[in-house]
């Protein structure tokens, strides 16, 4: 199925939204003005459109997450939780920080609102031009004439760089690890995916921002189906190797996914012949702005402190017992599964945050901004009441078998409790920074927010690991992102979107009383059943049940109104059909 806005004219009559913009049709007069891509088709309402827009990247976010399941559920059966799998997540920091800085965050906080300025842009300035002056002249070929062989040839330097200095990152990133070689090699593997994400979040972003969702929502999927074909097809012979053989194909599996739709979309800019047509004021405008350091900086440093996260646990869990790494990252893994479900609607409702901030349209941003975290905290708290209720049956079912053993699903459940605190952070800040990055001009405010919560997780997990080990390193973790979740909320109101946050605040902290009831209750009912599988599912059941009983009782709005929510979702989506 597609979810592809398709622009329409005034009139009502079809403008796809091609490689070089809106098609002028044939007989078309000089002179005629057409709706960017950007607007929501005629007769497609802009709810209706979000509706079925959010259950689609839902349905393709949700199978990413399960065959990301199936991808960890891979490595734990091949690997276990020991030296080779440590080593091989070392290696995985490398992408990690390389799909929050090139896909997730710094990519797409600067790209979705550069893009949807330039479609602002070219709604605005296309009456009087014929076909080929639009084309010359169209300022979303510009911006990805300016930008995008740029950022190909830093990518590729960059890659090149962290492959032949793949020792370095290693004693960087684990100073503590007895042998580092077999980290080193794989390091050297997953460096590749500095190229591939970069080429894959800049195609994400764009599509975005034109409406088309179905593409970047699919990335996933295919990253991990070639992590999980290439680690069955080679581990014999490389060992934990192929996973990190398996990280490059996939990462080059997410650019070739999208490909198509950003060819059919957006295109690689005019000819060089035709970009003289474009006055040098209107070339230089899309040009520098991109490219100036007070633009790119805010972005980037806000997600190199956001990722650097996970470099500080992995650094301090060096120096713990062979699997300390291991257990931190499977624990990750599934505890963040509600957060990045919570999550998807703030990514379907980013490029129309953007585009309102850039038509002046505040309130509306603010109304969708508070909608968004509404909905996200409801999701992330369900989901935190679940994971932490029923740690370990979830760890059991999902990882216990092979080179998994009974004390690892111990270690590894006991971890995600505490991470589970600090789920609701982790969904604010993703749901938070979008506003900050939506003006045309990026605010450093959030990149202070996440540098204080990264300064409280260092100092907090330096001195909580010596005492507690991997819980200490969790509960560091769980402090610092709340931190920056507390400082980006009382922020926004302030500096960007006048959002009502002692309203937000006072709803996320009813939530969060549903959210301790459901849990209580699970993690009491989950020992009740010897069959962890069971367990679960029953589970699965039993803390939505408490969650919407409690929410009901204390009249938690974003609970009560929920039943209706859903059924005007669904008549939406049924609609847009």
């Amino acid at each position: 199925m597609r979810c592809e806005d398709a622009s329409a004219a005034p009139g009502g009559s079809p403008a796809p939204a091609g490689g070089g913009g809106s098609r002028f049709g044939r007989g078309r007069r000089r002179g005629q003005a057409e709706v960017s891509a950007a607007e929501p088709a005629a007769g497609a309402p802009l709810g209706r459109f979000l509706a079925k827009a959010a259950a689609v990247t839902a349905g393709l976010t949700a199978a990413g997450s399960l065959f990301g399941l199936v991808r960890d559920q891979t490595i734990a059966h091949l690997f276990g939780a020991g030296h080779d799998s440590d080593a091989f997540l070392i290696a995985w920091t490398v992408p990690e920080m390389a799909s929050t800085l090139l896909i997730e965050d710094a990519m797409a906080l600067l790209m979705v609102p550069a893009f949807s300025h330039a479609l602002a842009r070219r709604a605005a300035g296309r009456a009087g031009l014929t076909r080929r002056e639009a084309r010359a002249q169209d300022p979303v070929r510009l911006l990805v004439g300016a930008t995008l062989p740029r950022l190909l040839v830093l990518l590729a330097v960059v890659a090149c760089v962290l492959v032949v200095a793949a020792p370095a990152v290693v004693a960087v990133l684990a100073p503590g690890l007895p042998d580092p070689r077999l980290a080193v090699e794989c390091t050297r593997l997953t460096a590749l995916t500095v190229l591939s994400f970069g080429i894959a979040g800049y195609f994400s972003a764009a599509l975005r921002a034109h409406r088309s969702f179905v593409p970047p929502a699919a990335i996933y999927v295919s990253y991990n189906i070639g992590i999980i074909a290439t680690m069955v097809t080679l581990h014999t012979l490389w060992g934990v190797r192929a996973a990190a053989a398996g990280v490059a194909v996939g990462g080059l599996l997410m650019a070739l996914v999208q490909l198509p739709s950003f060819v059919r979309h957006v295109g690689f800019g005019p000819p060089r012949a035709r970009r003289s047509a474009a006055p040098r004021s209107q070339r230089d405008r899309d040009r520098p702005t991109l490219i100036a350091f007070g633009v790119i900086a805010p972005v980037i440093l806000f997600a190199v402190f956001r990722q650097s996260q996970v470099l500080v646990e992995r650094f301090l869990a060096a120096s713990l017992p062979s699997g300390a790494i291991s257990h931190l990252n499977y624990a990750q893994k599934v505890a963040q599964m509600p957060m990045v479900l919570s999550l998807m609607i703030c990514t379907v409702t980013f490029p129309v945050v953007a585009q309102a901030m850039a038509g002046g349209e505040r309130e509306k941003a603010r109304r969708r901004v508070e909608r968004d975290l509404a909905l996200a905290s409801l999701a992330v708290l369900m989901g935190t009441a679940l994971v932490i209720g029923y740690a370990p049956q979830i760890i059991q079912v999902l990882f216990e078998r092979g080179a998994f053993t009974h004390e690892d699903t111990l270690a590894t459940a006991a971890v995600m409790r505490v991470y589970g605190l600090g789920l609701l952070g982790h969904c604010l800040v993703g749901a938070l920074s979008r506003p900050f990055f939506s003006t045309a001009r990026p605010t450093w405010f959030p990149a202070f927010a996440m540098g204080a919560g990264l300064l409280v997780n260092v100092v907090a997990g330096a001195f909580a690991v010596r005492w507690w080990g991997t819980y200490g390193i969790a509960a560091a973790n769980a402090a610092g992102i709340s931190t920056a979740a507390v400082l980006l909320l009382t922020g926004l109101g302030p500096r960007i979107i006048a959002i009502h946050v002692r309203t937000v605040a006072v709803s996320i902290g009813r939530l969060a009383v549903a959210a301790l009831a459901a849990c209580a209750t699970g993690w009491i009912a989950g020992p009740m059943i010897p069959d962890p599988l069971l367990s679960a599912g029953l589970g699965c059941l039993l803390v939505p049940a408490m969650f919407g009983a409690t929410g009901m009782a204390i009249r938690a709005l974003e609970v009560t109104a929920l039943p209706g929510q859903i059924s005007q979702l669904t008549q939406r989506f049924r609609n847009a059909r």
